[in-house]
Protein backbone atom coordinates (compact mmCIF):
# COMPACT_ATOMS: atom_id res chain seq x y z
CA UNK A 1 0.00 0.00 0.00
CA UNK A 2 1.27 3.21 -0.84
CA UNK A 3 1.00 6.36 1.69
CA UNK A 4 -1.60 8.29 -0.34
CA UNK A 5 -3.62 5.03 -0.30
CA UNK A 6 -3.11 5.04 3.73
CA UNK A 7 -3.95 8.52 4.48
CA UNK A 8 -7.27 8.15 2.67
CA UNK A 9 -8.36 4.69 4.63
CA UNK A 10 -7.32 6.27 7.54
CA UNK A 11 -9.19 9.64 6.93
CA UNK A 12 -12.25 8.07 5.76
CA UNK A 13 -12.41 5.63 8.80
CA UNK A 14 -12.03 8.42 11.52
CA UNK A 15 -14.09 10.86 9.46
CA UNK A 16 -16.67 7.71 9.44
CA UNK A 17 -16.56 7.36 13.46
CA UNK A 18 -15.99 10.49 15.02
CA UNK A 19 -17.67 13.36 14.45
CA UNK A 20 -14.46 15.64 13.31
CA UNK A 21 -14.25 19.13 12.60
CA UNK A 22 -11.23 18.94 10.57
CA UNK A 23 -8.20 16.37 10.74
CA UNK A 24 -4.74 16.54 8.63
CA UNK A 25 -2.45 13.83 8.40
CA UNK A 26 0.98 14.28 7.71
CA UNK A 27 3.77 11.40 6.70
CA UNK A 28 6.58 11.50 9.01
CA UNK A 29 7.85 8.55 7.59
CA UNK A 30 11.29 10.29 6.83
CA UNK A 31 11.58 10.53 10.52
CA UNK A 32 12.32 6.67 10.79
CA UNK A 33 14.35 6.49 7.45
CA UNK A 34 17.30 4.93 9.34
CA UNK A 35 16.31 3.79 12.54
CA UNK A 36 17.27 -0.45 13.21
CA UNK A 37 13.71 -0.93 13.39
CA UNK A 38 12.50 0.95 9.81
CA UNK A 39 10.22 -1.63 7.77
CA UNK A 40 9.72 -1.12 4.38
CA UNK A 41 5.92 -0.66 3.94
CA UNK A 42 5.49 0.72 7.03
CA UNK A 43 4.57 4.53 7.81
CA UNK A 44 4.70 7.33 10.48
CA UNK A 45 1.70 8.98 10.45
CA UNK A 46 0.73 12.62 12.64
CA UNK A 47 -3.09 12.89 13.29
CA UNK A 48 -3.85 16.94 13.74
CA UNK A 49 -7.66 16.54 14.63
CA UNK A 50 -10.04 19.54 15.99
CA UNK A 51 -12.43 16.88 16.96
CA UNK A 52 -15.16 18.49 20.30
CA UNK A 53 -15.94 15.23 20.74
CA UNK A 54 -12.36 13.61 21.37
CA UNK A 55 -11.31 16.69 23.14
CA UNK A 56 -14.55 16.15 25.69
CA UNK A 57 -12.44 12.78 26.65
CA UNK A 58 -9.28 12.67 28.49
CA UNK A 59 -6.30 11.66 26.21
CA UNK A 60 -6.10 7.94 27.08
CA UNK A 61 -9.81 7.43 26.38
CA UNK A 62 -9.31 9.63 22.95
CA UNK A 63 -6.13 7.74 21.95
CA UNK A 64 -7.92 4.20 22.93
CA UNK A 65 -10.71 4.94 20.28
CA UNK A 66 -8.25 5.86 17.28
CA UNK A 67 -6.21 2.86 18.16
CA UNK A 68 -9.27 0.81 17.96
CA UNK A 69 -10.84 2.11 14.57
CA UNK A 70 -7.07 1.59 12.91
CA UNK A 71 -6.88 -1.49 14.83
CA UNK A 72 -5.79 -3.39 11.31
CA UNK A 73 -4.15 -0.14 9.92
CA UNK A 74 -1.85 -0.23 12.93
CA UNK A 75 -1.07 -4.10 12.21
CA UNK A 76 -0.49 -4.24 8.88
CA UNK A 77 1.16 -0.36 8.11
CA UNK A 78 1.50 2.06 10.59
CA UNK A 79 4.94 1.65 12.64
CA UNK A 80 4.36 4.90 14.24
CA UNK A 81 1.24 7.45 14.76
CA UNK A 82 1.18 10.72 16.34
CA UNK A 83 -2.12 12.31 17.54
CA UNK A 84 -2.88 15.69 18.22
CA UNK A 85 -6.10 16.52 19.31
CA UNK A 86 -7.75 19.73 19.71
Amino acid sequence: MDINELITIVKNKLLNQINIESINIEDKSFIHKNHKGNQEGKYHLKLIIVSEELKKMNKIESNKKIYKILDQELKDFIHSIQILIS
